[in-house]
């Protein structure tokens, strides 16, 4: 498929919209991840300057130091989980799939390579939402 701003072969409009919206959901609960820490961080030991400039799995320890003291180790596992999705979606390559659509891949360091798509985009979304209620459980509201 191509658009009008560029000559360069793209994924369905469907895809891209999946796509967008993981990446999206994704930036949202990092941010999420950031208010939470700071809210419980009771010796105002971390700043959103600070957090917001760490990529996200440099987050660990103030997850750790926060969330993970008060809540246990749930929220904790399940972000981890999200950014090495996230990873594989954002390191990923394009490819002409077999239908002949342009999609997603990854490849892993044992050769094995995987399409990204439709519906690991959206079981990418589900596991985002799961995470963003048990961090508004957190929260409390």
């Amino acid at each position: 498929m191509y658009e009008e701003y560029t000559r360069q072969a793209l994924p369905s409009k469907n895809y891209r919209e999946l796509l967008g919206s993981a990446i999206c959901i994704f930036n949202s609960n990092n941010g999420f991840i950031i208010e939470n820490i700071l809210r419980e961080d009771g010796c105002q030991k971390y700043t959103w300057r600070d957090l917001i400039d760490r990529v996200s799995g440099k987050l660990s320890d103030p997850i750790r130091e926060t969330i993970t003291a008060k809540a246990g180790p749930e929220i904790q596992k399940l972000f981890e989980d999200v950014i090495d999705k996230r990873n594989r979606i954002i390191h990923s390559f394009q490819i002409t799939d077999k239908d002949g659509e342009q999609r997603l891949a990854t490849k892993y360091k044992d050769g094995n390579q995987e399409v990204i798509s439709e519906s690991c985009l959206i079981d990418f979304i589900k596991l985002n939402e799961r995470l963003s209620d048990k961090l508004h459980k957190f929260r409390g509201y």
